[in-house]
Order: C-alpha cells, then sequence, then structure tokens
C-alpha cells in the first residue's frame, strides 16, 4: 500500500460512523512494588503494595478505543455495565476519548462490569483477578440493548459485533434477536468478532483467526498448534461457501487473508524486530478494517490496514495499545514484511532449477525474460568472509552492555534470558547498519534495568567498542592476505569473483551495498582486489543513523534509471534488508544463505531469514555459476 493511498484511506475513515455492540470490559494494570510491603496484622501475610495503577478499555471497549485512535468520526458504544466503579472508570476513559457511551446500559441485578484485573511484580504478570464471570443478561435488557441499536443503525455506516466473553451479552435469546436485526438491514455491513458463537449471525462478514476457522471446518487444532497455509485456504473456501458472506482471517506474524466474491487476498505478516505484546493486536486489526470498509474500500485494501493498525499496537507493552494515524503512517511508509513463512521454515517444500541447487521460490520466474542490466551485491557474507564471525564478537558484547555490573554476578535464569533476547535481536538485525543495530541495543540495555541510566553510552559509544574488536579480526585477516600467507579464495565465497567478473564483461553496472562503515567497505573490497570492478559504485554507511547505505543505493538506482526499469535490477544479498528494499521496488532479489566458514553450501538459518525478506532465489554460493547467469538471461 502507497503513502499517498495509505493517506487517502485515513482521510476517509475520519468522515465515518460506526456502532460497537458487544462485551465491554475495563483491563486495569497494578504494578507492585515490594519494596514498601509489610506483614498484614490481621492475616500475617505479606502485603502487595501497589505503586502505579493503570485502567484502560477491553474486549469491545478496545475496538471503540482503537476506532477512535485511528480518527473514525463518531464511535457509539453498546453494552452492558454494572453499578460497580470500574463501569464509571469505563465511562469516564470513554467520553474522554470521545467514544460515545450513551447506550451502555446498566443492569442492577446480577451484573458487574466484565474486568481483569492484572497484577505485576517487574516484567511478570501475576495471577488475574476476573470480575463479572457470573453475569446474567435478562431479556428486558436484551430488548433495551436491541432496541438502541436498531434506533441508530440508520445513522452509522457499519456495525462491528464483539462476542469476548461466555458471561457476556451473547446469550441465546439475545443472539436470536440480534440476527434479526442483521436481516432486517441487508445494506449495512455488519462484521462479527466473536471467540464462542462463530456461526451464530447469519448475514454478517466475519473476523476471526485461523485456528477458529479450521475448528469451524472440523480440524481439531490446539490453540498453540500450527494450521498450515493450505490448510487456512481451504477453511476460508469452506467458510465463504456456507455462510456466503466475506471473511477476515488472520494467522498472527503470517499475517492474514481476505475472500470474498473476488477471491482469495493475502496481506504478509509485519517483520518486527522489537519486542512485542500481541494482547488486543486482534482488537487492532478488526478496527483497521472496519473503519476502511465503513469508508468503502475492498476486503483486500482493510486488510491491509488492519495489519498495520495491529502492528503499531503490539509494539507497546503493558497495554491494550492503540494506533493513531501519523503511528500507521509511519508504519506504512518503513513496514517490512515476512513472505512465504511456511516455505521458509520447511525445505522439504523447495523446488530447484533443473538438477541444480538453485532454489526458485518466485516460479514466474521462468516464464519471463530477466537479462538485469544493474546489479547489487551486498559484501559481508555475499561476497567477502573477511568479517565471518562478526556475531560472535556482537554477542557477547551485547550481553555485557545490557548486564553492566552484574556480567559476572548475575543469576542463570537472567543471564539466559539476556543472552536468549541478544540472539533474537541479532538474528533479526543481521544485515541493517551497525548504528541502528547499536540504537536497538539501547533499548535492551533499558529492557532489562541492569545499567542505571547514567551509565548508559549512546549509539556511537557502543558501536566503538564492537568495532575496536572487529577490526582487530579484520586487521589480523588482512596483514595475512597481504603476506600471501592466505589468499583471495580463503575470505570470499565459492566463484563469488569470477561470477562477477562475468557479469562485468555481459556489461552489467556493478553496485557495492553494505551496513559497515563506507571507508572500512572500499579498503576491503581495495585489499581482496575486485573494487574496479564497480568502478566506484561502493556505499556504505557514512555515520548518520538515519541514512541506510542499502536503501540509498537503492534509491539512487531508481533515481538514474527511472521505476519503468526498476525489474531490470537484480539483488545478491545474505542479510534481509538489501532483499526486501529491492522487492518493496519490484527488482529481482537472489538470496545468498551462505555458509561463511566453509564459503561454501547452504546455511539453512539464512536461507529461511532470506526468503521470509522476499527473495526470488536462494543460492548458497556462486558454485553454479553458469546455470545462474542463464537464468538471469546473461550469456
Amino acid at each position: 500500500m502507497g503513502n499517498r493511498q495509505l493517506q487517502k484511506i485515513l482521510s476517509d475513515i475520519s468522515k465515518v460512523k460506526i456502532a460497537v455492540l458487544g462485551d465491554f470490559c475495563c483491563d486495569a494494570y497494578w504494578f507492585i512494588d515490594e519494596a514498601m510491603s509489610e506483614i498484614s496484622v490481621e492475616t500475617n501475610q505479606a502485603t502487595r503494595p501497589v505503586r502505579q495503577q493503570r485502567y484502560s478499555l477491553g474486549g469491545a471497549g478496545n475496538v471503540t478505543n482503537n476506532l477512535a485512535a485511528i480518527g473514525v468520526r463518531e464511535v457509539r458504544a453498546f453494552g452492558v455495565i454494572g453499578t460497580d466503579p470500574f463501569g464509571a472508570e469505563m465511562k469516564r476513559i470513554m467520553t474522554a476519548t470521545g467514544i460515545d457511551p450513551r447506550n451502555l446500559l446498566v443492569q442492577e441485578e446480577a451484573w458487574y462490569t466484565h474486568t481483569y484485573a492484572k497484577p505485576y511484580i517487574d516484567d511478570s504478570e501475576l495471577n488475574r483477578v476476573d470480575f463479572g464471570n457470573y453475569n446474567v443478561l435478562s431479556k428486558a435488557t436484551a430488548d433495551r440493548l436491541i432496541e438502541s441499536l436498531v434506533r441508530e443503525i440508520p445513522q452509522v455506516d457499519l456495525v462491528i459485533i464483539n462476542q469476548q466473553v461466555p458471561s457476556g451479552i451473547h446469550t441465546e435469546y439475545f443472539r436470536k434477536r440480534l440476527v434479526e436485526v442483521i436481516q432486517q438491514f441487508p445494506k449495512m455491513n455488519f462484521i462479527v468478532d466473536s471467540r464462542n458463537f462463530n456461526d451464530a449471525y447469519d448475514g454478517a462478514i466475519r473476523k476471526m483467526n485461523d485456528t477458529e476457522a479450521a475448528r469451524l471446518c472440523g480440524l481439531h487444532k490446539k490453540p498453540d498448534e500450527i494450521v498450515l497455509y493450505s490448510e487456512v485456504v481451504a477453511s476460508a473456501k469452506a467458510l465463504y461457501e456456507k455462510f456466503g458472506q466475506p471473511l477476515f482471517l488472520t494467522r498472527g506474524s503470517k499475517g492474514s487473508l481476505t475472500i470474498d466474491a473476488n477471491g482469495i487476498s493475502e496481506v504478509p505478516g509485519l517483520m518486527i524486530t522489537s519486542k512485542v505484546d500481541t494482547v488486543g493486536a486482534g482488537d487492532s486489526y478488526l478496527a483497521g478494517a472496519a473503519g476502511a470498509l465503513a469508508a468503502g474500500y475492498t476486503m483486500p485494501e482493510a486488510a491491509a490496514l488492519g495489519a498495520l493498525v495491529a502492528g503499531v499496537t503490539v509494539q507497546k507493552l503493558f497495554q491494550c495499545g492503540t494506533a493513531t494515524p501519523a503511528e500507521i503512517l509511519h508504519l506504512g511508509e518503513n513496514s517490512d514484511f515476512i513472505y512465504h513463512h511456511e516455505l521458509a521454515e520447511e525445505i522439504r517444500m523447495a523446488k530447484y532449477l533443473g538438477d541444480s541447487e538453485i532454489e526458485i521460490v518466485n516460479s514466474s520466474l521462468l516464464h519471463r525474460d530477466v537479462c538485469p542490466k544493474y546489479a547489487i551485491f551486498d559484501h559481508d557474507g555475499t561476497i567477502s568472509t573477511l568479517r565471518e564471525g562478526w556475531e560472535e564478537i556482537m554477542n557477547p558484547m551485547m550481553i555485557k552492555a545490557i548486564l553492566g555490573k552484574k556480567y559476572k554476578e548475575a543469576d542463570d535464569a537472567l543471564y539466559h534470558r539476556v543472552e536468549a533476547r541478544v540472539a533474537e535481536f541479532i538474528d533479526k538485525t543481521t544485515g541493517i547498519q551497525t548504528l541502528v543495530q547499536m540504537k536497538g541495543l539501547i533499548e535492551l540495555v533499558k529492557e532489562f534495568g541492569c545499567v542505571p541510566e547514567a551509565e548508559i553510552l549512546d549509539i556511537f559509544g557502543y558501536k566503538k567498542i564492537y568495532n575496536d574488536e572487529l577490526l582487530r579480526m579484520v586487521n589480523e585477516r588482512e596483514k595475512k592476505l597481504r603476506r600471501a600467507e592466505l589468499s583471495l579464495e580463503d575470505f570470499t565465497l565459492k566463484n563469488a569473483v569470477p561470477f562477477l567478473t562475468r557479469l562485468y564483461q555481459a556489461g552489467v553496472k556493478l553496485y557495492l551495498a553494505s551496513g559497515t562503515d563506507e571507508e572500512d567497505v572500499k579498503r576491503e573490497a581495495r585489499a581482496l582486489g575486485y573494487d574496479y570492478l564497480f568502478e566506484g559504485r561502493i556505499y556504505g554507511a557514512v555515520g548518520d543513523i538515519n541514512k541506510e547505505a542499502k536503501k540509498i543505493v537503492l534509491d539512487k538506482i531508481l533515481d538514474s534509471i527511472g521505476t519503468a526499469e526498476s525489474a531490470r535490477i537484480v539483488t545478491f544479498g545474505d542479510g534481509p534488508v538489501e532483499i526486501r528494499e529491492t522487492h518493496k521496488r519490484n527488482g529481482l532479489t537472489v538470496g545468498v544463505a551462505s555458509n561463511e566458514q566453509r564459503r561454501y553450501g547452504l546455511n539453512t538459518h539464512k536461507r529461511t531469514r532470506l526468503i521470509k525478506a522476499g527473495a526470488d532465489i536462494i543460492v548458497s554460493d556462486f558454485s553454479q555459476m553458469e546455470q545462474l547467469l542463464e537464468l538471469l538471461g546473461i550469456s
């Protein structure tokens, strides 16, 4: 979705009115600080002092909160609360947020406002305290709620039906009455998001996750069990045929798909490198999708917006977050996606070119002429292995930075948590500018809180520590190269330089891009003897965190040749950044899943990462360069 289109959708959303009927809940966050704990005189037990408390809208309330945040003109809440303080707090929050709470009806008997109290000690959530589990909706309240909805439906553009809890408003009697309302307004879009009654609301668009869809189709899937893409597609088709209405199917980090009269459309998952909190993500997706549908957009467009809204909110911790138009636009402009998730995770699904080891991810390549005029190469791990082993330097450096003075005394649990978090972070950020990685390191240092704020270095301070260690290793290798103790073949992938030479001789303009400092890239290419092949087109980081070297290269190419010929660009890289950025611009991408230690053979971990980033082709090295050149249309 382009930036202009996204701006247009958000602008149109600001004109719509949406009603939300459902189970409105209050989320209470109680942050406990045991420093002030004392022994209770009455119970002889330690107290749990709450240092800070925060209340937010949950359930259907979170949907309304998200709708208001993305800029929907009018959001009207239809539900039931009790006479307790939580209900009053809910209405106060709604009023302050711009949500209309007039149709939150109070049932005085057999009803408490659904509230989930979540005590926290540090980052750990303790046993939750729930209110409202024994609620019973009276028929009189159900009738009043239906009457309120019918009265206001002509004034809105779309109705969301939320069902969150078994003890909520969706009794058998209420469900029957609500189906009658849906039938009474055949031109109104109703979207149902229901945990327990997906079968109930005939005539409505449904939004559900892949597990719920599989279960409706008779597949017995556990909540944490993988639902294969083929099963998701089959479920979507079966449910569309059964219900006769469009469907949104979400797949968590794998993205989502829609089905309607125009067929199935897929939205890939977002690649998010920061720590995430997925609580409420489904509500955020629903709000974005509903807003777009209410403004007259298609199911695929609605799903794309829903994914962006959820992508913003999952990065907000300890809350059911919301997304503003500015945040959505920012993510839209800087979003990265996860492609071919199942193929990436399962090498047995791989398909190869003839009897070669060249994996074809994008089969359409076999039916079109490629003939690239421009070739962009990542350096480290794609051509050069001078920096092989950088992860083994960055990993302990980051662990030490995060633990600070606690490095030697940290218990095993803390150390292994930090170790796992660092490994995950390095895996997700491989190939990006070092300064950006150091910015992420600072966030990790703050996340674990072992280092006092005043002792946290800036990005340049951490980069210097890492770079000094890395360059010590690289300099030793360059010395061995100059003394002829080791040769070019010891520091380059198999056939990498002959492959570069063949492209150069065929008239392809070569570009070298790296997240490493530009002067270091030039020096290393010169030391290895192939810098002349790039004719000065060697780019690296320039010390500015806001300038990504590889993006600069791609922008320069597009500016010089025009976007109409962007399909004549091919990019080779072992990191996700160069693959993603080229994929966005419709260029051809060759993921080099290299084993940097051996300098030939497949690194399955890299293969997974590169396919998810959008690689069209996967090679392990350039040993089969004749077949690869032929595939590219270069003789």
